[in-house]
């Protein structure tokens, strides 16, 4: 079996974090054998705009190596909870070897509670047991927000605004969470200083910011895609048209 967590040089927007890092890419939505949405609360802006094939997930092996994945969770999650578990163990001691933090994304290209699958299957908090590493995701799941709040020193989620979501979006800034919001706005164009009240940070500027901005603010994200498909995502209200 190949391993979960891709190094975060693999991908050009980790390679620009301030800290080592690890990501695992899963293949998204309903892209398996089963059917099943590990993507729950994906949006058709959403998908119109998923990251899933760009940059080197346009390549068929990589799709095929994060579809293989992605069945290997599904066909025994319990397995997978563990060979997981022990990825995290070489990547503490690796980080403690070095004396350093890695920082660390388990939702590359899905939205599942990982954290809590390892605690549920294996009874260990991984938040607790791996100090050198520290934790970070995106997510549409406004329940997750609210549930790790609490332990953002350990694990930083980013709510990730949709045309569907606003409520829960302001939900989560009104808690103290970052929330992420695409703007109509390519490459090197300037993003809005302010988005509904909340300061804007460059979210281009590396993938892990979230880390080492508390608060609530927003992620400002930089549509990755043609004009004609960014004008869409304005149309159906997933991008903010500036």
């Amino acid at each position: 079996m190949g391993k979960l967590l891709a190094v975060g040089t693999t991908n050009a927007k980790t390679a620009k974090n301030s800290r080592a890092s690890a990501i695992m890419y899963l293949a998204p939505h309903i892209q398996n054998s089963k059917g099943i949405n590990i993507c729950p609360k994906a949006s058709e802006g959403c998908a119109l705009a998923c990251l899933y094939k760009a940059g080197r997930g346009a390549f068929n092996s990589v799709q095929t190596a994060r579809i293989k994945k992605t069945e290997r969770f599904l066909s025994d999650k319990q397995k997978f909870a563990e060979d997981l578990y022990a990825e995290l163990i070489k990547l503490n001691r690796k980080a403690e070897k070095k004396g350093e933090q890695i920082a660390v994304r388990l939702n590359g290209t899905s939205d599942l509670d990982f954290i809590g699958i390892i605690n549920r299957r294996l009874g260990v908090d991984v938040l607790d047991e791996f100090p050198h590493l520290v934790f970070y995701d995106y997510t549409k799941i406004v329940g997750k927000v609210r549930k790790y709040i609490d332990r953002s020193d350990r694990y930083r989620i980013t709510f990730s605004r949709a045309e569907d979501n606003h409520d829960d979006a302001m939900s989560a800034l009104k808690i103290g969470a970052p929330v992420s919001v695409v703007f109509g706005v390519q490459k090197k164009g300037n993003l809005p200083k302010m988005w509904n009240g909340y300061k804007v940070l460059d979210g281009d500027t590396s993938d892990d910011l979230m880390i080492d901005n508390k608060g609530a603010y927003v992620i400002g994200l930089r549509f990755k895609g043609s004009k004609t498909s960014m004008q869409q995502g304005i149309d159906n209200g997933f991008v903010i048209e500036v």
